[in-house]
């Protein structure tokens, strides 16, 4: 009777990931699974997710197909409060936001009815790494040398990561960052870098950097200072990240928090609601969809960054994030308002 039981209970844990792969099939199976993105149509976000959507069904079960909704307001808040509180909570729909939505929550707060630490995270695609750069004419080559030096930096505005990046470093490290205020983007920053304006620029895709001016990192025409990422780059191995700068705990979990967002790429979420089984699918098929030849030649026909992530990564970062000390939360505060 004992060993009957067993068999049984052998046979019962090996049909579950089959009965559980058949009832998602069924559930998804006929319907639209919903796409929202947190901005109009045209931009980035909406690309990445038409991009991702046309793979990420095609790896469901049930295969069901992709209906993209803009939903652009309140800098990706309207999207994130629609997806936590009014959104089906049954896996067909999911979303993709800004990657600062959770640090919004902690130091603004305005507008905000979700909570990120229990959004369900499905992955993301990831985002290319930040750089802040020096001109090679400018006789700096490290952020020790901008501790000595001033560096005349090109910013489009305050609220930008031209500005924030080297603005904390300053405020936290002691750098010698110095403004030019106006230019209209980073492109014609580097332009002005090339005619000898400035001399600095920061919050640079190093993909985007690589694919407009090819010749700079081989031929030595810029130093990069620093990186804000996840990890480090690939093609730039010795350059520190941002967060690494710091010389203590405190200065670390800082500079931690404030590239937290460049750390969650472009992700997608679906609802707190959702049951577990489900989001567990969402997840493995966007895991496989990051991996799927076909889409990774499309991403890169259309110029979509990948560095993907995991729901399960994302969602470490976010809760890193939050369990950052209040008193560091309120510099960083601080730091924003200033």
């Amino acid at each position: 009777m004992r060993t009957f039981a067993i068999l049984s209970a052998t046979a019962a844990s090996l049909l579950s990931p089959l009965a559980a792969q058949a009832q998602a099939v069924d559930y998804f199976k006929g319907k639209p699974l919903t796409v929202i993105t947190s901005t109009g149509a045209g931009g980035p976000y909406d690309l990445v997710a038409r991009v991702v959507s046309k793979y990420l069904t095609r790896n469901l079960p049930g295969n069901p197909s992709p209906v993209i909704q803009n939903m652009p307001g309140a800098g990706h808040v309207l999207a994130t409060n629609y997806m936590y509180n009014q959104a089906a909570q049954d896996g067909t729909v999911i979303a993709i936001v800004a990657n600062s939505i959770p640090l919004h929550q902690m130091i603004n707060g305005k507008g905000v009815r979700y909570d990120a630490r229990k959004i369900n995270w499905i992955g993301s695609t990831g985002i290319s790494n930040l750089a802040t750069v020096a001109w090679h004419t400018s006789g700096i080559k490290t952020t020790d040398d901008v501790m000595q030096r001033e560096l005349i930096t090109g910013v489009t505005g305050a609220g930008s990561g031209t500005y924030l990046y080297p603005a904390v470093m300053n405020l936290v490290l002691g750098t010698k960052f110095k403004f030019v205020m106006g230019y209209k983007s980073s492109t014609e920053i580097g332009l002005a870098m090339e005619r000898g304006e400035v001399f600095g620029r920061s919050g640079t895709s190093i993909a985007g950097m690589n694919q407009e001016n090819p010749d700079w990192l081989p031929n030595k025409k810029i130093f990069v200072l620093s990186q804000v990422g996840a990890k480090r780059d690939p093609l730039l191995p010795d350059v520190p990240l941002m967060e690494e700068l710091g010389r203590n705990p405190q200065e670390k979990a800082i500079l931690k928090l404030v590239s937290s967002p460049v750390a969650l790429g472009r992700p997608f979420l679906t609802g707190p609601g959702v049951p577990a089984d489900r989001v567990e699918t969402l997840r493995r098929a966007f895991d496989v969809s990051m991996k799927d030849q076909q889409f990774i030649d499309e991403a890169a026909k259309v110029q979509i960054e990948l560095a993907p992530l995991t729901g399960e990564q994302v969602t470490k970062i976010v809760a890193d994030s939050f369990a950052t000390p209040v008193e560091l939360v309120d510099k960083v505060r601080g730091l924003m308002a200033e």
